[in-house]
């Protein structure tokens, strides 16, 4: 007997879904950019839209609120930056220490490129938790935990190889890294100048180092 069901179709998927994602992904990534340079209150959903070239009467389309859309901007950059922790902090070729200046390097290099206009993306909301959906503070909070424990592994297996102080409480001081590092971004793009940035590493590094 033949079965009256039809075959599923092979080949590329449709033309109107893969426009889609397309277009929602051209936004997300349109607000990263938007969202690093002026936070989410400056941020315009027209400027975005007009940005990707999509009428504003179909944003609705690809995301249910400007909340909604927040989210996917915000997961799309913890995404990134999470990946490229893990591109700096698990490269076992050099000391966990000089890892974390090699990170530190990476991030001068994109916020000259950038002209001192972006920043941190979780650190400019934080700024702006008062006026931001209560179902921000608890995603951003989730995304500084995962930061810091990639950093604390950074800093054990420093400990671990006698790089620092028997006595440096890992937890404590990849919390405290963050905390200064989100300062420092903020202190950079006010004073135009990588310098802050130069200031807190290697203060930190100082502070910890066994030698």
């Amino acid at each position: 007997m033949t079965s009256n069901q039809p075959k599923p179709r092979r080949g590329r998927p449709p033309k109107i879904a893969r426009e889609n994602s397309d277009t929602r992904a051209l936004l997300i990534r349109s607000g990263v950019e938007v969202l690093t340079e002026s936070g989410f209150a400056a941020a315009g959903i027209d400027s975005i839209l007009k940005k990707v070239g999509v009428p504003k009467g179909s944003f609705y389309h690809y995301f249910k609120s400007k909340e909604d859309f927040g989210q996917a901007v915000i997961d799309n950059y913890a995404s990134y930056f999470a990946a490229k922790l893990d591109k700096y902090l698990l490269d076992e070729s050099i000391a966990p220490l000089q890892r974390i200046v090699k990170f530190a390097d990476g991030a001068k290099r994109g916020i000259v490129k950038f002209e001192f206009k972006r920043g941190c993306l979780v650190g400019n909301l934080g700024q702006e938790v008062a006026i931001l959906p209560d179902s921000y503070r608890l995603i951003l909070q989730n995304i500084f935990a995962v930061w810091q424990t990639k950093m604390q592994a950074c800093l054990e297996t420093a400990q671990q190889q006698g790089d620092i102080k028997q006595n440096i409480n890992c937890i404590q001081q990849a919390e405290y890294f963050w905390t200064g590092w989100e300062g420092a971004v903020m202190r950079a793009r006010l004073v135009q100048s990588v310098q802050p940035l130069d200031l807190y590493i290697s203060t930190f590094i100082a502070s910890i180092a066994s030698n």
